[in-house]
């Protein structure tokens, strides 16, 4: 091991020379006045004079943390986002709380209003930084982040930053809280150094406790109707070919419900689709596997008799202040090294389980051909008309979209309709539901993955939420051409949703359009992008929908522009009340 001098003059040199030695390839940022020493820094390497990570100029907070969280769904590596002290804190906390109920690690830092009024290099000096200041900035974010600390002096640096990255990186992993007072990083960096590479390691997730392992083998091994339900399984792209290989083994039949990534490919044998009503009533054993809700209490109907196993690295979700699903076995590990582990132990009993498992494998393979009968029965009729079918317009990108291509959705666009076959193909949106993401994500995502292409599939209101003219100078700037796809109802389809659900015989359902639902008049979503020199199209006729798919991709793969369809999709209430109940 070596220790490397710091090469800057400041403690704002120090910090980004020591961001870029562990790895930190960008801070995605939103300046203010506290960066006046990140700035210089910045500078200096840009004259070549220091190290650095490559600065993000991103208008709108959200869309920083968002393109943070899209890169490291992309590379795995944690990344940095640098925010205008509480207020920008306060604008990026929707993003923070998207990563930390998804256990995406972020190094999530602010300035902090400078703490003097005196004359010392950063002292107050413009009149924002009285008003600005916190009794407790981190306040704000203490409960969704997994550690917060301020930055005290020079000399810590190391130890703060690495500890940072450790907390980040270690399983369940999550987003951290670091202020940065100006005063500090404006101090003289004098023989300030740092070990490279770090003496520090992120924990790993537990092992998966024998006993356990050998309870839900004996289980599932005896079990008629066995059920595993995933919703987080696959943010590690390596990690699918488990579960494949698991569930395909034992005819074990694979629910991804409500997913955020690609849990299983939609072309594997034991892939039952994305709702769990109709298995869970006659389920004896049910495997949830990164799964914090497998299904809804008030509208599902468990049989009462199931063994419920619950599987992640920390099985009972134990930051969510209220969770009542049954578990009679709780394995806190890996998900992946666990579901490795169970198929060893279920070797032994494999043979005498032979007649149940081919039942099994009977069974399910009429359970897939029935559905995809199903979707045959959705699609008809809808490739003609207007407004355009969510249907249609789900078949319409997968005949574009290519098998090794991204898609991001932040929509109620039928995942059922899509061929998602390769691992780290599709994300979807944190169960938080922080609105704004799925735009910058996506971003993030072709930052990290600069070759492949990427689609962005957002509802109108998400949209808006994402802050597009923010993102779209970023895309420009970046030169990260995405296609964005605009489910446009003209209405919040998921709250009509709620509501309809809640009262499916009320005032509401006889309006067409309810209060504090509609989008109307409906914005020209489409010329927004034309701004930041990008290509827009509106459609509203679904014979339109191919040709215009077509225009948007040459824009986006041939000339490397930015692409946004808005296209204007049907509402169903009585689809909704369906799917509200489900």
């Amino acid at each position: 091991m070596a220790r490397q001098n710091v090469r800057g003059e400041t403690v704002g040199d120090a910090y980004l020379e020591l961001l870029a030695d562990r790895g930190v390839d960008y801070l995605f940022g939103n300046a203010g006045t506290d960066f006046a020493s990140i700035i210089e820094a910045f500078s200096k390497a840009a004259l070549g004079e220091i190290k650095a990570p490559e600065p993000v100029t991103v208008p709108h907070e959200n869309v920083a943390v968002a393109m943070a969280h899209g890169y490291y769904l992309a590379t795995g590596r944690p990344q940095a986002v640098m925010l205008h002290v509480s207020v920008g804190t306060a604008n990026g906390i929707c993003g923070i709380f998207n990563a930390s109920r998804e256990n995406v690690p972020i190094l999530f830092t602010a300035g902090r209003t400078p703490l003097t009024e005196g004359a010392s290099p950063g002292a107050r000096s413009i009149y924002i930084h009285w008003a600005q200041e916190m009794f407790d900035q981190a306040g704000m974010v203490r409960e969704i982040v997994k550690w917060d600390y301020e930055l005290r002096n020079a000399d810590q640096l190391e130890t703060v930053v690495d500890r940072a990255l450790e907390i980040a990186m270690s399983a369940p992993r999550g987003p951290i809280y670091l202020t940065l007072p100006r005063e500090v990083l404006a101090a003289p960096a004098d023989g300030l150094s740092f070990e490279t590479p770090a003496r520090h390691a992120p924990a790993a997730a537990p092992g998966p406790d024998p006993a356990a392992i050998d309870q839900t083998a004996a289980w599932l091994g005896g079990a008629e109707n066995p059920l595993i339900i995933t919703s987080s399984f696959g943010q590690k792209a390596d990690d699918v070919a488990v579960l494949a290989d698991f569930s395909q083994r034992y005819a074990l039949p694979v629910v991804c419900y409500r997913p955020r990534y690609l849990c299983l490919p939609t072309d594997h044998d034991m892939h039952v689709g994305y709702e769990v009503g109709a298995f869970i009533t006659d389920a004896d054993v049910i495997l949830t596997v990164d799964c914090d809700v497998p299904w809804i209490p008030a509208l599902h109907n468990v049989n009462p008799d199931a063994k419920v196993i619950q599987l992640a690295t920390d099985p009972l979700y134990s930051s969510y202040p209220v969770r009542g699903f049954p578990c009679d076995l709780a394995i806190a590990a890996d998900a992946a090294e666990a579901l490795a582990a169970l198929s060893d132990a279920m070797a032994e009993g494999e043979k005498a389980a032979a007649g149940r498992i081919g039942t099994r494998r009977k069974r399910v393979a009429g359970i897939r051909a029935a559905a995809a009968d199903g979707r045959t029965a959705q699609l008809h009729g809808a490739g003609t008309g207007s407004p355009i079918n969510t249907n249609w317009l789900a078949r319409c990108i997968d005949e574009v979209k290519g098998a090794d291509d991204i898609l991001v959705s932040e929509s109620q666009l039928p995942i059922g309709h899509l061929r998602l076959t390769r691992p780290g193909t599709f994300f979807g949106t944190s169960p938080s539901g922080g609105l704004g993401w799925g735009v910058g994500c996506a971003l993030g995502l072709k930052l990290g993955a600069r070759t492949r292409t990427v689609f962005s599939v957002v509802g109108g209101g998400s949209y808006m939420f994402g802050n597009p003219t923010p993102a779209h100078y970023v895309s420009a700037a970046m030169e990260l051409p995405v296609l964005t796809v605009i489910l446009n109802n003209h209405m919040w389809g998921s709250v009509r949703k709620a509501t309809l659900g809640l009262h499916p015989d009320g005032a509401a359902a006889r309006l067409n359009r309810a209060p504090l639902t509609t989008l109307e008049p409906t914005p020209a979503y489409e010329k927004i992008v034309e701004a930041s020199g990008g290509f827009g199209e509106s459609v509203a006729v679904a014979e339109e929908l191919p040709a215009a798919l077509e225009r948007a991709m040459k824009a986006v793969q041939v000339e490397k522009r930015q692409a946004v369809l808005n296209v204007h999709t049907a509402y169903d209430d009585a689809q909704a009340l369906a799917d509200a109940n489900r």
